[in-house]
């Protein structure tokens, strides 16, 4: 199925409305379903359709994974990140694998995150011939 980016709110607020209705009240899925409608409708009001609409046609099509800081050792990894450099969610490589700093309510972070190169499946074997 093709994504719409240029979707009609009132169709997706009743599409929500239907899955939520096969949800007890107040579950977990329940208040889930209810904060995506608000933060749909809050989007809508605030008159930012627009911008959503272009960050989900990006979201849709894949920003491309970028690295963009490579360490040769975790220390040098902490140093930087105790440097006040970092930006929350960037994706580092050290010493061959991915992080992405965070700032977390106790201070930055590096949560491990698999590089793009990580995610490939290794190379076939050559045939024996």
């Amino acid at each position: 199925m093709a994504y719409d980016s240029d979707f009609d709110v009132q169709a997706v607020m009743k599409t929500l409305g239907t899955i939520s209705d096969k949800y007890q009240k107040d579950s977990p899925e329940d208040e889930a379903l209810r904060i995506a409608a608000i933060a749909l409708l809050y989007v809508r009001d605030i008159q930012k359709l627009e911008d959503y609409r272009n960050y989900f046609r990006e979201f849709v099509r894949g920003k491309p994974i970028i690295v963009s800081q490579t360490f040769s050792t975790r220390e040098e990894a902490d140093e930087w990140l105790a440097s006040g450099k970092a930006k929350d969610g960037e994706l580092v490589s050290i010493a061959g694998q991915g992080f992405t700093a965070h700032h977390l309510p106790k201070g930055w972070k590096f949560l491990r995150s698999s590089l793009p190169e990580e995610l490939e499946p290794p190379p076939d074997p050559p045939d024996p011939q």
